[in-house]
């Protein structure tokens, strides 16, 4: 049986990571690189994910802290739908994947990751990217670093592409 080893999710699955408090709430405190923040607006935040399922996965995050939909403002909530749009244009252009997915889980039985925070993920997916690692062997392969993708979109959004 052959092994691929990828340590540096340990922390993440055993929850080791964990700090107290919100990391959408901590996270725009950092710089954009540390954080992985690719864009900030005035209500949300364009930021990657570090545990991505594929290549080029972000998330629009509303500064604001609240577990609900329903309950964000309009202003914040138009916000987020146009820079999904937007998302939707960078991800095309760069990975011209087959499809997009995007979504949120609002909730921990919904599966959200952060139950308390909302945000909206968009990712590029491909005809056949659930190979038989990702199904069997429940491990992600991606070719690019967080550093790269990071440096790509936020180029794309710093040059006008949009």
């Amino acid at each position: 049986m052959d092994h691929l080893w990828t340590p540096w999710r340990y922390a993440y699955v055993t929850g080791a990571t964990q700090k107290p408090g919100c990391i959408f709430c901590d996270a725009p405190k950092e710089t954009d690189r540390q954080a992985l923040i690719v864009h900030r607006a005035e209500h949300c935040y364009i930021i990657l994910n570090a545990y991505p399922y594929t290549n080029g996965h972000v998330m629009v995050v509303p500064y604001t802290h609240l577990g609900e939909l329903q309950k964000l403002p309009a202003a914040a909530a138009t916000e987020m739908m146009a820079l999904t749009q937007k998302l939707e244009t960078v991800l095309r252009q760069l990975y011209v994947p087959d499809g997009i997915n995007l979504g949120m889980n609002i909730g921990k039985a919904a599966g959200a990751g952060v139950a308390g925070h909302i945000h909206m993920h968009i990712l590029p997916r491909w005809v056949a990217d659930a190979n038989f690692v990702s199904v069997i062997g429940e491990t992600r392969v991606l070719p690019e670093s967080l550093d790269l993708t990071w440096e790509r979109i936020r180029k794309a959004f710093a040059i006008g592409n949009l």
